[in-house]
């Protein structure tokens, strides 16, 4: 598969996990499994893993799968799971915890 642009990313993970866009703004996209944000260039991947962090609940961050060696360091710590374009878990998020 090509790389993908932001907006082509977007749609492509939307209409493989039925996501929405998110009407807060807090993410990308918003499924029945949490919060996507997207990062569609490798330049894209720290702060989309900074920016992730401050969500709550089960959060994603959707990438080309090329981009996955850049994005599996960043992702450590952060709890959030890793989507393809296709929809596909390449990294499971992890149970968020409650906020005491």
């Amino acid at each position: 598969m090509a790389r993908l642009n932001h907006e082509a990313l977007c749609d492509s993970v939307a209409k493989a996990v039925g996501a929405a866009p998110d009407p807060s703004g807090e993410a990308d996209l918003l499924f029945d499994k949490g919060k996507i944000i997207v990062a569609a260039q490798v330049a894209d991947l720290k702060t989309a893993f900074k920016r992730v962090k401050k969500i709550n609940g089960y959060r994603w961050v959707a990438i080309n799968r090329e981009d996955l060696f850049g994005a599996n360091p960043l992702s450590l710590g952060s709890k959030a799971g890793i989507l393809d374009a296709n929809g596909k878990v390449l990294k499971a998020a992890d149970i968020p915890r409650k906020k005491v």
